[in-house]
């Protein structure tokens, strides 16, 4: 269970320093080094969180979040699939997935079939046409672009499929600016 934890963080650090990367606002400026010379760090912005194994039990048994994104260009869910879920399609939050424990059938692109806006940036529908079929299982990645439509096709076991979601939220000027069902 501890070398569990230890993955996790390992890829919520790596995951957190990719979404800090893309939301960096300038990309065709070439800035300064920054000066290293004094040795006292800059402030933090946040404070750091820390979540005992009950708590993150917890949190998958009610699939709750972790860090909300309020203030922040990420968040952090715990993900609980018993059943298949509706097709999705997120337009500014990239989803990177770790998987903590089951075996699901996850589609990828296609087309969304019915879609309806269910929130600003989100479109939900029924199932997906076509796309890539991906079987995830404990201790898998996956990351899911903006934009890319989703769905959890099938659960098979164990009868829960437990994952974590870091939520990457891109800046305002993303290529999809608002949810618009497919054509």
């Amino acid at each position: 269970m501890r070398r569990v934890f230890s993955e996790i963080a390992v890829v919520m650090l790596a995951v957190f320093s990719m979404g800090m990367r893309c939301s960096s606002q300038s990309t065709d400026q070439k800035t300064a080094p920054a000066d290293t010379s004094s040795a006292s760090a800059p402030p933090a912005t946040e404070t750091v969180r820390y979540f005992p194994s009950s708590e993150v039990k917890a949190g998958f048994d009610k699939a709750s979040t972790f860090v909300p994104g309020d203030g922040r260009n990420y968040k952090v869910i715990a993900g609980r699939h018993d059943t298949p879920g509706k097709a999705e399609l997120h337009t500014r939050d990239t989803d990177v997935f770790y998987i903590v424990d089951g075996t699901a059938t996850f589609v990828t692109g296609g087309k969304i079939v019915d879609p309806k806006i269910t929130a600003p940036e989100e479109v939900r529908g029924s199932v997906i046409d076509g796309g890539e079929a991906h079987l995830l299982n404990k201790g898998d990645i996956i990351v899911i672009p903006s934009g890319t439509p989703h769905w959890f096709k099938a659960v098979q076991a164990p009868p829960t499929f437990l994952y974590f979601v870091v939520k990457i939220r891109q800046p305002d000027e993303h290529p999809y600016p608002g949810a618009v069902p497919q054509k």
